[in-house]
C-alpha cells in the first residue's frame, strides 16, 4: 500500500473528501449558521482551530495511552471528553484575551463541541491509520474545507435572499438543494485525488 503524502491528504480533505459535501458531517451548524458570510467565516475559523488541535491531542491520546493499554474501545468517550475540554479552554482564552471575537461567536463556540465533523476527523485518522503528519494535514484540510463550504453557502444564501424562491422551498428547503448542488460540484474535483 502506498503511503499518501500529507499535502495530498490536506488538498483532498478540502476538495474531494470535504467533511460537509462528501461525508455530510457537521450539517447542523452548517445549515444553521450559514446565513451571513462574516458569521459563517468566524465559525469556520473556530472549527478549523478546534479540528487542528483536538485531532492532534486525540492522536497522541490514542497512540500513547489507549492503544498501548489495550483500551481502544474507549476512544469515542475519550475523544468527546478531550474535544469538550479543549473547546472550554479555547472559550476561556478567547474571553480573556480576545473578547470581541468571543462575543461575536456567541453561542456558536460552545456548539463546536457537538459538531460531529470534529469527532469524525479524529475517528477517520484511526480508521485510515494516519501517521502524525497525515493527521495534521487531514485535520487542518478538513477544517479549511468546512470553512470553504459554509462560507460559500452563506454567500449563495445572501445572494438569493431576495430571489423569487417558491414559498414551499424557502429556508431549509432551498438550503438543502443548494448544498446538494455544491456537493455535486465538488464531485468534479474527485479526479484530482481521493483518500479512503
Amino acid at each position: 500500500m502506498i503511503e499518501l503524502n500529507p499535502f495530498v491528504i490536506f488538498i483532498a480533505a478540502i476538495f474531494t473528501n470535504n467533511m460537509i459535501l462528501s461525508n455530510f458531517l457537521g450539517m447542523c451548524s452548517f445549515i444553521a449558521v450559514s446565513k451571513e458570510i462574516p458569521t459563517a467565516l468566524g465559525l469556520g475559523q473556530a472549527v478549523t482551530v478546534v479540528l487542528g488541535f483536538t485531532s492532534i491531542i486525540n492522536y497522541f491520546i490514542y497512540q500513547k495511552i489507549l492503544e498501548p493499554l489495550g483500551l481502544e474501545y474507549l476512544r469515542f468517550i475519550v475523544f468527546i471528553v478531550s474535544i469538550a475540554a479543549f473547546v472550554q479552554l479555547l472559550e476561556m482564552v478567547l474571553e480573556k484575551y480576545l473578547p470581541n471575537l468571543y462575543y461575536s461567536l456567541g453561542i456558536f463556540l460552545p456548539l463546536i463541541t457537538v459538531n460531529c465533523a470534529i469527532l469524525g476527523v479524529s475517528l477517520f485518522m484511526i480508521i485510515r491509520n494516519y501517521n502524525f503528519m497525515q493527521t495534521v494535514g487531514f485535520s487542518i484540510g478538513s477544517g479549511l474545507g468546512w470553512t470553504l463550504a459554509i462560507t460559500a453557502l452563506a454567500g449563495i444564501r445572501q445572494k438569493i435572499k431576495n430571489a423569487p424562491v417558491p414559498e414551499g422551498l424557502k429556508g431549509p428547503g432551498i438550503t438543502l438543494i443548494i448544498t446538494g448542488i455544491m456537493a455535486l460540484a465538488f464531485v468534479g474535483f474527485s479526479g484530482i485525488v481521493q483518500i479512503q
